[in-house]
């Protein structure tokens, strides 16, 4: 069993001292964005079922309202390039081409496909973070705002489980944060590479952090939010 103010979690339970602090705490909610989980927008275009993704949805959002009940901070994440495609460069423009996405506004921070879906409860006082590359902290001032919320410990959520959310989870790690992936709050469009991604994050025993499930973590939430 883990300790009143951790999380049960493998390959151990998070933290590793067993001392959950709320305040230490962002929830990162990874591109829940309408352009990857419509029907018609890039992920759908790319020959990938985004229903994996809608499927995620009522896990994240029960993640964030105990999230926040604890006092974590929420920070969310939006993929796409500027509007003038300044930051685009040419191997970009092919892969867009290649896509068939060429001349469309898709993951283009202009665009309505851009926000994060309706469904996702963000509230007044989330981060919002865009960035242009699949992680987080390349090119962003996220790192400087985590540090500035003496935020030392993350919980990861969103999508792509094999792609956005690993590699941000992996900077995050070799930045020293405490990581840990809810497996059941984040999705692929491949199960297999879902299932990979998320045994990745354990092996060597825990080398980028751990794995818990949806419920777990709300629990986890509950019991160490402040009286």
């Amino acid at each position: 069993m883990p300790s009143p103010t951790a999380i049960a979690a493998r390959p151990f339970d998070y933290p590793y001292d067993g001392r959950l602090l709320p305040a230490c705490t962002a929830l990162l909610v990874i591109d829940l964005q309408v352009d990857f989980l419509s029907p018609d927008g890039y992920f759908a275009r790319k020959g990938y079922d985004p229903a994996p993704l809608r499927a995620i949805l009522p896990a994240v959002n029960a993640v964030i309202a105990a999230a926040r009940s604890a006092g974590c901070l929420i920070v969310h994440t939006r993929q796409g390039y500027r509007a003038d495609l300044a930051d685009m460069t040419p191997y970009e423009h092919w892969r867009r081409k290649r896509a068939g996405l060429d001349g469309t506004d898709i993951l283009v921070r202009s665009s309505p496909g851009f926000e994060i879906v309706p469904e996702i409860d963000v509230a007044p006082g989330d981060v919002i973070v865009d960035k242009t590359a699949n992680g987080a902290f390349t090119h962003t001032d996220l790192e400087h705002v985590l540090r500035a919320r003496g935020i030392t410990h993350l919980l990861f959520t969103g999508c792509t489980t094999d792609v956005c959310v690993h590699t941000t989870l992996r900077e995050a790690a070799d930045r020293n944060f405490q990581c840990l992936l809810i497996e059941d709050a984040c999705a692929s469009g491949d199960a297999y590479a879902h299932a990979a991604a998320v045994h990745m994050v354990t092996v060597e025993d825990g080398i980028f952090g751990v794995v818990a499930t949806a419920q777990d973590v709300i629990g986890g939430l509950k019991r160490a939010a402040p009286r």
